[in-house]
């Protein structure tokens, strides 16, 4: 039976998309548990990973596909990036309570 080349080669593209899929995951789930590990609050970790995933991924679609996003999606983009400053500036509970002790 014979199998064209332009075949194998679709397929052995398709196996080695499938494979970075499956790497791109696994990085993306070592960095999230690292966050997790390291940060105060699960909320912060799931939105710092969510925010680097979203732009990661409209960076990589503009390099590759040259795709563009709508003013809707910028929109988004910059409230998802302003709630995670907030969460990141804003001082922890623990802290709020030793300051607080403080001035009494």
């Amino acid at each position: 039976m014979y199998v064209s080349p332009v075949l194998q080669l679709h397929v052995l593209l398709q196996i080695g998309c499938v494979g970075l899929v499956l790497a791109f995951n696994a990085v993306m789930w070592t960095f999230f548990a690292k966050a997790l590990r390291y940060s105060s609050s699960s909320a912060t970790a799931t939105v710092t990973t969510t925010a680097s995933n979203f732009l990661s991924s409209a960076f990589l679609g503009k390099l590759l596909f040259g795709e563009t996003h709508t003013l809707l999606w910028w929109a988004g983009i910059t409230m998802t990036l302003c709630g995670l400053l907030l969460l990141h500036t804003a001082p922890s509970q623990s802290e709020q309570i030793q300051s607080e002790k403080k001035d009494k």
